[in-house]
């Protein structure tokens, strides 16, 4: 079902019987296959660097997107980077 929704039309098999859901490392070369539509990227369990990154994007998100409008993906692209600036300027410190 799912292959068939990113246009893939083998046969996926059964899981732990046959086919590429047979074993783990099948399923994970299927996943990670750069020539499908969907590629799936796995990351660490436990990234320090990533809890920076989101504690960066809720200042974004809280700070500049929540009840906002943009009137066109060039005015959301102007208003993130003039935020940037501004928060490299007067707001930024070490998390």
């Amino acid at each position: 079902m799912i292959g068939h929704r990113c246009g893939i039309e083998n046969d996926l098999g059964v899981k732990g019987t046959q086919g590429v859901l047979k074993s783990n490392k099948t399923r994970g070369a299927f996943l990670e296959d750069p020539s499908h539509r969907i590629q799936f990227v796995y990351t660490p369990r436990h990234c320090s660097w990533l809890n920076q990154v989101e504690i960066w994007l809720s200042i974004l998100a809280r700070r500049l997107l929540k009840r906002s409008s943009f009137s066109s993906l060039h005015d959301l692209r102007e208003r993130v980077l003039a935020f940037i600036e501004y928060f490299n300027k007067v707001l930024a410190k070490p998390f």
